[in-house]
């Protein structure tokens, strides 16, 4: 990665004290450098600069330790997720991802093997209304069973590692809030042997394009699949299934007003 790519808090530093809005030049600066290391600017970045200093400070913090840090997926693995994600959120605009991408050594097999599975976990839905509805009826089509199988059978003919393949669909899951799909992805996962790191750092990227509660969610999902004993986590992520009381702040209703 190039140094323009690497974003960095900004020289321009914000006012100590109660935070004002900054001087035009000072927002100049602080544009100006954005443009200079990414190569490109987006509309966001002018209101963090002027009334949001240290918002876009950290802003850019998050964005090198959830984009470019490398930790668990090798590069074609994260930028093929990340187009999965993009795809699914429709968020158009991700487009340095897609030159990202193209720079992994992906081929365009693989981009459209992109597609392909971006389309089939979007249409999980359908399994999960048999799931929930009409089960009963057709006893012989076991919901999370069909569904799982017919992911292994696209994914065998993609030329695609089914444990990138899993990881996509499961980083698609978390973005468009589809706990039903992203169950049973989670449990096709832990059978093709994907790493638990792996499958936390796909979840993750889907933060910044969705919103930090779309993997919150994934991991209320993930927690309750291990909790029913779907999976067989690893140690560490056994600690973290056993810890009681997950479920958050827990707020107290107000009083019935007094009828007397």
């Amino acid at each position: 990665m190039n140094d323009s790519a690497q974003p960095r808090i900004h020289t321009v530093a914000p006012p100590p004290g109660r935070l004002e809005m900054l001087g035009p030049e000072e927002v100049r600066a602080r544009l100006d450098e954005v443009r200079a290391r990414r190569g490109y600017l987006l509309p966001h970045q002018g209101p963090m600069a002027a009334a949001l200093p240290d918002l876009q400070d950290a802003y850019f913090v998050m964005y090198k330790s959830l984009t470019l840090t490398e930790r668990h997926l090798d590069n074609f693995e994260k930028e093929f997720v990340w187009l999965c994600i993009l795809a699914a959120a429709e968020e158009h605009i991700g487009t340095h991802h897609v030159q990202l991408f193209n720079e992994s050594g992906a081929t365009a097999d693989q981009a459209r093997a992109a597609w392909r599975l971006t389309a089939w976990a979007m249409g999980a839905k359908a399994y999960a209304f048999l799931d929930k509805h009409w089960q009963r009826f057709f006893p012989s089509v076991e919901a999370a069973r069909s569904y799982q199988d017919g992911a292994t059978t696209l994914i065998a003919g993609l030329g695609l590692p089914p444990a990138t393949a899993r990881l996509a669909l499961i980083g698609v899951h978390t973005a468009r809030s589809d706990h039903w799909g992203l169950a049973a992805e989670i449990e096709a996962a832990y059978a093709v042997g994907v790493p638990e790191p792996k499958i936390a750092e796909a979840m993750s990227l889907a933060m910044w394009p969705t919103g930090i509660n779309r993997f919150l969610e994934a991991c209320g999902v993930w927690l309750e699949v291990i909790r029913a004993g779907r999976v067989t986590p690893s140690p560490s992520f056994k600690v973290w299934a056993e810890t009681p009381d997950q479920g958050g702040f827990h707020a107290t209703p107000p009083k019935p007003p007094d009828q007397g």
